[in-house]
């Protein structure tokens, strides 16, 4: 006999499902994403996040930045997701994915009410003016050329289930936002 999904969400004692955070570069979506992960961490609740950019470092690094390359960046990252999700785990996946479509179309491998979707919003200036790893100054002097907010777009989500604003609120408060979500979603316990 198999061991299901549901065998493994008994043992852990809650359900699995995704969190996608989506967002500009910079917006502080990894931030937001461990911050996430350690409130599930002290809660029991077994979670693990995927970053886009450790993500593009190993499973996609023969991948581009261009539309056809973001969205293969996109499922792979979802079919991924969808492992974690039938081992009873929670994932949490950091990821500009900047097309809706492909949004879309990672949703679409999950139940209804699995894929919690959270737009990470900041305004580009403050992404810009964050820029960790120096990525904006070099889209601007064209050294990299498809980047998310300068040379390529980024399509806002029309209805996430949730909108955390990091240009007004730190990352613990944005993460206090997507619990209080799940908790009221029923898919974390109080």
């Amino acid at each position: 006999m198999s061991i299901t999904r549901q065998d493994r969400m008994r043992l852990n004692g809650h359900p699995s499902f995704v969190v996608w955070l989506t967002g500009f570069s910079g917006a502080g979506k990894s931030t937001v994403s461990r911050e996430l992960e350690r409130r599930f961490f002290d809660r029991g609740i077994r979670s693990y996040v995927l970053d886009g950019d450790s993500l593009r470092s190993g499973l996609n690094r023969d991948l581009g930045f261009s539309r056809q390359d973001r969205g293969e960046n996109v499922r792979r990252v979802a079919e991924v997701a969808r492992l974690f999700v039938e081992a009873g785990v929670v994932a949490i996946v950091a990821l500009i994915s900047p097309y809706r479509e492909d949004r879309e179309r990672a949703r679409s491998l999950f139940a209804p009410g699995e894929f919690v979707e959270v737009y990470v919003k900041c305004p580009l200036e403050v992404c810009e003016r964050r820029d960790p790893k120096g990525l904006y100054a070099k889209a601007r002097g064209r050294a990299i050329g498809e980047f998310t907010g300068i040379s390529s777009p980024y399509e806002e989500p029309l209805s996430p289930d949730v909108v955390v604003e990091t240009d007004r609120m730190t990352p613990e408060e944005a993460a206090d936002r997507i619990v209080a979500y799940l908790v009221e979603k029923g898919l974390v316990p109080l």
